[in-house]
């Protein structure tokens, strides 16, 4: 979410999204929220809810479930495939294929 303010993103604190550069706060509409975070060199996504996320049919290696969810990261070089990346509906194991 972005600040209509300033453009800025806005950041979870609490039960509100605060824009770190114009101090603009809103209430925080849990249902919508996902928030990126860095580790290492690679993004890893930290979700509240999975809605918006598309589906695919794909075996979870832990649980056997058939349906994850998938985002597409580029994890290496611009003249290399995207990485994507699952997450089991059901344990929430996360898996990638390269």
């Amino acid at each position: 979410m972005f600040c209509p303010k300033c453009g800025s993103l806005l950041y979870p604190k609490g039960n509100e999204m605060v824009c770190k550069s114009c101090g603009y706060t809103e209430q925080k509409n849990t249902e919508r929220v996902i928030v990126a975070k860095r580790r290492d060199m690679d993004s890893a996504i930290i979700e509240e809810e999975l809605v918006l996320l598309p589906k695919t049919n794909i075996n979870c290696p832990k649980c056997g479930n058939n349906e994850a969810y998938w985002i597409l990261r580029q994890t290496r070089a611009a003249d290399e495939p995207e990485t994507r990346i699952y997450t089991c509906t059901k344990c929430g194991y996360k898996w990638r294929e390269y």
